[in-house]
């Protein structure tokens, strides 16, 4: 049975350590725990099932612990992000999945705290002090169920029309570990397979697909209930077994019972982290001011 991860840490985990093609190292920051995985050639690639890239993976207290909105620790993550990104230019943030399915939410309500500026040019931009901005467009993409429309589609429709430098896909996640909802964020330059976690795969959304550079965050919301039963047992469980926990051939996922909590401040971190990602001139605390 396949194990669904989304994250290329517990991907290196079930392949083992020993992998070539990869490059690994971990180091502190702030208080933080940070581990970057460059997955360089096809042999790593078939090996974790990851996509050519870079995969940056921060370990976080819960984030059903609160936090300031000027934490120093909001600007060591936005410095992470930053290196993703191209110099200059503008960028489109799209948040992906469904604002009604909480664990789903991320993306779109990450979106809601994400500071446009692309409209801000001119005049206005000089007279209020906010030149600096760098330009930025914020989207919701919805779900192919309620848009009928591909979020890849969605996407490049946009991409085609107001040509960004890079795309920002922010997305839930899933784990194969229960202590990681909620505790640990994914970045990536290596692109989103939108529900792949949950075996619900979508088009691949890259450069290769959208023609630019695509930057993909996510928080870990949920565990699929097999590939937890796997982790538990420390071996593939029987029939019987995975038919239980798939009643009716229904796929069935784990949340936190806390998830509408974790979503709510999961997005405000990713939020606050990419504004000062994308907007270095300018202090935290005054682009709070401007949210």
């Amino acid at each position: 049975m396949q194990v669904r991860t989304d994250l290329a840490v517990e991907a290196r985990e079930l392949a083992g350590e020993r992998v070539g093609g990869m490059d690994y190292k971990v180091y502190r920051e702030n208080g933080l725990e940070i581990s970057r995985l460059t997955v360089k050639d096809n042999r790593a690639r078939q090996a974790l099932g990851k996509d050519l890239g870079t995969y940056i993976t921060i370990e976080l207290p819960s984030l059903t612990d609160n936090f300031s909105d000027t934490d120093e620790r909001l600007k060591t993550i936005g410095a992470e992000i930053r290196r993703l990104l191209p110099v200059n230019g503008l960028l489109l943030v799209a948040g992906l999945g469904n604002i009604e399915i909480t664990p789903d939410s991320l993306g779109p309500k990450t979106s809601l705290r994400v500071l446009a500026t692309r409209h801000i040019t001119g005049e206005i931009a000089r007279s209020t002090g906010l030149d600096g901005l760098r330009p930025v467009a914020v989207m919701q993409t919805g779900v192919t169920g309620q848009t009928g429309i591909e979020t890849g589609e969605y996407i490049l429709s946009v991409v085609k029309r107001i040509k960004p430098n890079a795309v920002i896909a922010i997305d839930a996640l899933a784990s194969r570990r229960l202590e990681r909802l909620g505790c640990t964020l994914q970045i990536s330059d290596a692109g989103i397979s939108p529900g792949a976690g949950v075996g619900n795969h979508r088009t691949r959304i890259n450069k290769d697909t959208i023609g630019v550079p695509v930057i993909s965050i996510g928080v870990p919301t949920v565990v699929d209930l097999r590939t937890l039963a796997t982790d538990l047992l420390d071996s593939e469980p029987d029939r019987q077994m995975l038919d239980s926990l798939a009643p009716q051939g229904r796929q069935m996922v784990i949340i936190p019972r806390e998830i509408d909590l974790l979503t709510e401040r999961a997005s405000r971190l990713i939020g606050l982290a990419l504004n000062a990602a994308m907007q270095s001139d300018f202090e935290l605390k005054d682009l709070v001011t401007l949210m």
